[in-house]
């Protein structure tokens, strides 16, 4: 009997060193660390893609990492920015960077400004609309990687398998201003602008007007992240997200707990209402959450779009 139970304890140990990392990969959260990033990079099946300026890309990033600008992902379409690229486009761009639905995702960028740190989460978003299931966004960003933790950084270009894409278009996650219009007072409409835009006492230079989307509630994405290193006497060389728990609490005392309402989730361009949504959807598990892309850009230009105050 002793000796069964050491042979199966061997086996154990065994299987585990040699578990496939792809299967390590199957369990990655939606906000990865850069110690779980870094377990990850020698896994086949996970894409780590960059998309920071290309010159950025060029001059060091995270080893093979693919480089896919942020622009590609969210192009101006119809007078407006950070649209969402037409379906044929968003499958081309997958085609041509080898990624498929089963594909796992990684996505980072740079954390300098509060714009550059939902680029992440506005790709994710277009992952997801494309039909990818598994994403996860980097906290810290490049700048948490190689400056502060000073991890391994490559200049090899990594050159990706085209492989056609097979994904299925997943088009409840966006919507469009009619749609809005039409739920006005039925489904939870938030704000994730900052507390002077969504008050109407500030607007930027592109919205026609101030104010908001009547019925809508105020969910600010400026607290989804914390500077790193903490403490406010020291130099911050990123910003990172805040503990699941606190983004969770924080969330839960605007829309509540209920996982099946419909949550609509805009900004003023569509960009920074997708941290929100990334949060809500992929890490509390809320199943019917959407991004109204036109945003504020769109409503205000609409004298009939219901808008308070």
């Amino acid at each position: 009997f002793m000796k069964r139970m050491r042979f199966l304890k061997v086996l154990l140990v065994s299987l585990l060193i040699l578990m496939p990392a792809a299967l390590l990969a199957q369990g990655l959260s939606p906000i990865v660390s850069t110690d779980d990033l870094a377990k990850m990079l020698k896994d086949p099946s996970v894409i780590v893609i960059d998309i920071r300026k290309v010159e950025d890309y060029k001059a060091g990033h995270i080893p093979g990492a693919i480089g896919m600008f942020y622009n590609n992902w969210a192009p101006g379409m119809g007078g407006l920015k950070n649209e969402m690229p037409a379906d044929d486009d968003l499958m081309d761009l997958l085609t041509d960077n080898g990624i498929q639905p089963d594909s796992t995702v990684v996505i980072y960028g740079t954390t300098g400004t509060p714009p550059d740190r939902v680029d992440v989460t506005r790709v994710a978003w277009a992952l997801k609309y494309a039909g990818v299931q598994k994403v996860s966004v980097l906290s810290g960003g490049f700048e948490k990687w190689a400056v502060r933790e000073k991890k391994e950084v490559s200049t090899e270009i990594t050159k990706p398998k085209t492989k056609d894409y097979k994904g299925k278009i997943n088009k409840a996650i966006l919507v469009n201003k009619d749609y809005v219009k039409n739920h006005v007072g039925k489904a939870m409409i938030v704000d994730a602008r900052e507390p002077a835009f969504f008050k109407g006492e500030q607007k930027l230079p592109f919205v026609a007007k101030a104010g908001r989307v009547k019925n809508s509630v105020n969910l600010p994405t400026i607290q989804v992240f914390d500077k790193y290193p903490p403490g406010e006497h020291m130099e911050p060389c990123c910003w990172t997200y805040k503990d699941v728990a606190t983004l969770k609490n924080i969330a839960s005392g605007v829309v509540g707990s209920d996982i099946d309402k419909e949550i609509i989730v805009y900004c003023d361009t569509g960009k920074v209402a997708s941290a929100w949504w990334f949060i809500l959807s992929d890490v509390m598990g809320f199943k019917n959450v959407k991004i109204y892309d036109g945003s504020m850009e769109e409503w205000m230009n609409d004298a009939s779009a219901p808008t308070e105050p």
